[in-house]
Parts: structure tokens; C-alpha cells; sequence
């Protein structure tokens, strides 16, 4: 299995013996959800996922996915409120003595205060959509475009209104400083909007003697926009399709995710593609064609990783959705490896790719059974990953954090490093000599950082064939 399956923890899969099922499934990242708890209601799970990782011998990656300044309305007293298209309700604060017409709270000023006469406003994840008609004293009148209902504590969105909000809450702080101390492999932002963002977070991350990954999830316009920019200070981008849904015409958001998923794969970032994979999951024991040829296209547009939300947080059927989309990336990578074709780098590209590349042109002129990679700090086994080799790719390193880093890395197989043996070639040596999957007379293309006697390790300046 090269592409990576996450799954997001909930009710539907809590119990030690599910847990263990969706990891027999393919699951090999287990994204905790902030959002709905703070961090001491995963004390139990997380602890729970370290022994289950001991059992299976295999490493499991905890992603914390903070919540970010989700924007919500307030609490609507009747509970409810159907909308008629045509029909205007009072968005503000408070309200009004006098009004005659439906009341949504707001309170969010920065938001009420770059509002203007002509926007547009989604409610309730995009089904209900609102025009600003006019100010009125302590608000706004808007009207709706079309007939729904809003419930309380709904989402608001303005598509291609850019409101700057800190994608870090003071909430989101805390949680992500009692995350780090509770053990978390990676870290999700919500709503990022700038490189900065992401830096503020890596300094929480610093400041707390940890070094885990972030992940940037992009679901705003002006976050696509500076695309380039976020993915120079971060470590992971998540398509994250629900909220990108509704700030951007759907129409656009097939070529965007497209988009997206190539600016990663030229950076040598590992990229999920998020929501509504299988949904029709959370109460069938089968997805929809449309789903199935959804999660084939993201493996085949060339995402490391593939996320399930609903499916198997609070889903009928946890375990069997893994196992479909395990299947179906499975497939997917079959056609990817008929339509495999090493092409060249530019010649202006880095040392560690040229070699990641040649590593790999090698391991194909020789039909090499694998490739085995010694990596300190991960970079190694991320560009090789990168080219999408036909080979799988096993990264052995010293380093738990890196260990779990890699997991999301397409076609990437963590191991823990023999520390007993200086060599980094040695290590790699010795792990295709003692590893049972490979034959004798095997060939293994082996890259390595070897420093000289005595001195720090160095990046990947070796590349080896290797024969067991």
C-alpha cells in the first residue's frame, strides 16, 4: 500500500479493537479532531494507539487537527429558522427592540466590520446562501438567495471576501501546547492564510522542545493564492475540500485540487486530499461509483494521502470504509505503475533530488526489488518519494519523530534504524540482510548519507546497488 490512509478518530472507533481493525485495514494515521474536545479528552486513545502501535509493529502517526477561527453564527432562540428565497433576516450582535423579521446572532466584529452592501454569505456548509442588502443600525439586513434552513452554531463563510483572522485562536494555543505534551506526531492549522501562520506555529512547536510537522490545511482563496509561499515554511498541505468548497465556485475546485496536488508533488511536499471521500459510508456498507473514482483520481493526480472524516468518526461502517479506500488506492497505483515514466530533473535542481532521481533511474534499468534509503531527518526518503518510483521505498532512521513523519510520504515505509552500528551504509546493509521479504540474489538500490570517521552525519551523498 503506498498511498496513505488517514482516519479521523471519533465514537464510531474509540475501542482498542476497532482501532486495531482500521489499523489491520490500512490505517496508518489517526487524525485526533480538536475541534469537538480539548486534549484531555484523548489521554486515553492516545495512549491506547502507543500500545496497539507496539503490538502491530508498525508506526502509527497521531495527527492533532486544531480548530482554528471557524466562523459560526450564534444561538438562533427559535432553534430554527426556514428560509424562503427572497425572505431577509438581521445578521448583528444583538437584537434589535423592534424587528420584524428573523434574527441570526453574530458577533464576530471583525467580520461584521468589512462587511459591505453586495456581499455574499454562506451559511450552513454552503446550502443556504445569503446577499447583503443593506446596513442597518447595529447590523446588516440580508437576503436569502434560496430556500433552506439554519440551525445554531452554523459555519459563515464570504467567498472571495479576504477578512484576515489569526488561523491560531488562544484556544487553539493551548490545545496545541497540552497536544505536544501529551505525544502528537503532527500538527493540522486550520484556515491558514499566510506563511506566517504556520511560523507562529513552529515556534509554539520550539518553544515546547519538539519538532513535529506541520500540516497547512488550505481552505481559504487568499491561502491557494499563496500557495508557493505556505509551502515554503511548511511541512504538509491538506486539500481540505469542505470549506475550499464553499469559499470558491465549486465548479473550480476539481482544477484547484489538481493544482494544488502538483505544486506539492514539485516541492517534494507530502499533500492529503480531505472530505466527502466515501461518504455515503457514514450509513452504507458500499461507496458510490462517483466515490471510488473521487479517491483513484486523487492517488492518480499524485496525493500522498487520502483522508476519511465522518466515514469513520462517527460512521456505520469505520473498518469497511478503510478497507474500500485501501482497495481502491490499491488499484489506482496498479495504473500508475503501468503508466510509469522517470523523467529527467532540470539541471538547476538540488543535490539530495538529483541523487532521489538517480536512485531511482537506477533501481529501474536494473529492475531493483526496492529501494532502501538511511535518512536522519526524513528529506532522503521524501524525495524519493517524490519521483514515484515503481519500487517500494524503505526509509530506515534513529528518529522516532522522523519515523512518524514519514507515514505521510507516498510509498514510503518507516523502520527504525539499527543504532548499534555506526555506518549509515552499514544500517542499510544490514537491514536487507536480515529482512525475510528479501531473496538472496535480490538487487536493492541503497542510498545513504556516509560521513567520514568521526564526523557529524551528512546529507545523501552515496547511492549503492546493492545484492543480498
Amino acid at each position: 500500500m503506498k498511498t496513505k490512509i488517514v482516519a479521523t478518530l471519533g465514537p464510531a472507533c474509540n475501542s482498542a479493537e476497532k482501532l486495531s481493525q482500521l489499523i489491520d485495514a490500512g490505517a496508518r494515521i489517526f487524525r485526533l479532531n480538536f475541534s469537538h474536545s480539548d486534549a484531555s479528552g484523548f489521554v486515553q486513545i492516545i495512549d491506547t494507539i502507543r500500545q496497539l502501535e507496539l503490538k502491530h509493529g508498525i508506526p502509527i502517526t497521531i495527527l492533532q487537527d486544531l480548530s482554528g477561527p471557524k466562523i459560526r453564527i450564534g444561538t438562533i432562540e427559535e432553534g430554527s429558522i426556514t428560509f424562503e428565497k427572497g425572505s431577509k433576516a438581521f445578521l448583528g450582535p444583538n437584537r434589535p427592540a423592534s424587528l420584524d423579521m428573523p434574527y441570526i446572532p453574530f458577533d464576530k466584529h471583525e467580520i461584521l466590520d468589512g462587511l459591505e452592501e453586495g456581499d455574499h454569505l454562506v451559511l450552513a456548509d454552503g446550502t443556504l446562501q445569503f446577499l447583503v442588502q443593506a446596513k442597518a443600525p447595529g447590523g446588516f439586513i440580508i437576503e436569502a438567495s434560496n430556500s433552506g434552513l439554519v440551525t445554531s452554531r452554523k459555519g459563515l463563510a464570504l467567498p472571495g471576501k479576504s477578512i484576515r483572522m489569526p488561523a491560531l485562536t488562544d484556544k487553539d494555543k493551548k490545545d496545541l501546547v497540552d497536544g505536544l505534551r501529551l505525544g502528537v506526531d503532527a500538527v493540522a492549522l486550520s484556515f491558514v492564510q499566510t506563511p506566517e501562520d504556520v511560523l507562529e506555529a513552529r515556534a509554539i512547536i520550539k518553544s515546547q522542545g519538539r519538532n513535529v510537522p506541520i500540516c497547512a490545511k488550505l481552505e481559504r482563496q487568499n491561502a491557494v493564492d499563496r500557495l508557493d509561499d505556505i509551502l515554503a515554511v511548511t511541512d504538509i498541505i491538506m486539500v481540505a475540500r469542505g470549506d475550499l468548497g464553499i469559499e470558491c465556485p465549486l465548479p473550480k475546485l476539481p482544477t484547484m485540487q489538481k493544482r494544488i496536488i502538483a505544486a506539492c508533488n514539485k516541492a517534494g511536499k507530502p499533500v492529503i486530499v480531505a472530505t466527502q471521500m466515501l461518504l455515503s459510508m457514514v450509513n452504507n456498507p458500499v461507496p458510490t461509483r462517483a466515490e471510488t473514482t473521487d479517491v483513484a483520481n486523487a492517488v492518480l493526480d499524485g496525493a500522498d494521502c487520502v483522508m476519511l472524516s465522518e466515514e469513520t468518526a462517527m460512521g456505520n461502517y469505520p473498518v469497511e470504509a478503510v478497507s474500500f479506500m485501501s482497495r481502491i488506492t490499491g488499484e489506482a497505483e496498479s495504473l500508475l505503475t503501468e503508466r510509469f515514466k522517470l523523467t529527467g530533473h532540470e539541471q538547476s535542481c538540488s543535490t539530495p533530488d538529483f541523487l532521489a532521481y538517480s536512485a531511482c533511474l537506477m533501481a529501474e534499468k536494473i529492475d531493483a526489488q526496492a529501494i532502501v534509503a538511511h535518512s536522519v531527518a526524513g528529506n532522503a526518503g521524501r524525495s524519493l518519494s517524490a519521483q514515484r518510483p515503481r519500487q517500494p521505498i524503505f526509509v530506515l532512521t534513529p528518529d522516532h519523530t522522523v519515523l512518524r513523519h514519514l507515514n505521510f510520504s507516498w510509498g514510503v515505509t518507516p523502520c527504525m534504524a539499527e543504532e548499534s552500528m555506526p555506518g549509515h551504509l552499514e544500517r542499510a546493509e544490514f537491514f536487507i540482510d536480515s529482512n525475510p521479504r528479501f531473496n538472496p540474489g535480490d538487487r536493492i538500490v541503497i542510498t545513504a548519507g556516509q560521513p567520514r570517521y568521526g564526523e557529524p552525519p551528512t546529507g545523501t551523498n552515496l547511492v549503492k546497488i546493492y545484492t543480498k
